[in-house]
């Protein structure tokens, strides 16, 4: 399945949001994620190089995105269910004008994993032709090899489809 067709357009939001953006690439198709390291909303220093051997699910999230806001209790519950299944989970902040509006939306949601903090969106260019940077929220997993093995355009729905894509991407 694709995530989209054509070019989506940002409209008078700022930001692409989509219904169904599930994309699953075999084995053999994923491409490398590009460096993913920085600072985490509390000023700590991370890799994704840190994670490899781990499945990483990797959720782009803005604390002004109501979609981000949704999904957030969802993905929460899913990171602490999975942490002893050596899944780990990462958040990249982006388009926040500073750090405190992020870690109020992580006291809220009690988001345990960390976030790098991202507010231009470099960081995204490390999934260059997998995630649109105006693509908020977006939900990229990460194989054991730290390859793309899927990604979800838009709000993450569903405990299930989230768990089936990381099972998909573990077997």
């Amino acid at each position: 399945m694709s995530a989209c067709t054509g070019s989506p357009s940002t409209g008078d939001k700022g930001y692409v949001d989509a219904d169904d953006g599930i994309t699953r690439l075999d084995a053999a198709a994923r491409p490398q994620a590009g460096d993913v390291s920085g600072e985490t909303l509390e000023g700590q220093p991370l890799s994704l190089d840190d994670y490899r051997g781990r499945v990483v699910v990797i959720n782009v999230w803005g604390s002004w995105c109501a979609d981000c806001r949704a999904e957030a209790p969802l993905l929460q519950d899913a990171a602490r269910d999975l942490a002893g299944d050596d899944v780990a989970f990462v958040g990249i902040n982006t388009r926040d004008s500073g750090q405190a509006q992020a870690l109020a939306f992580q006291r809220r949601y009690d988001v345990s994993y960390p976030s790098l903090f991202d507010p231009s969106g470099r960081t995204l260019l490390a999934f260059r032709g997998r995630v649109n940077p105006a693509a908020i929220p977006s939900t990229v997993i990460l194989d054991e090899q730290g390859k793309v093995a899927a990604t979800i355009i838009g709000e993450v729905r569903g405990r299930r489809t989230l768990a089936g894509l990381i099972e998909d991407v573990r077997s």
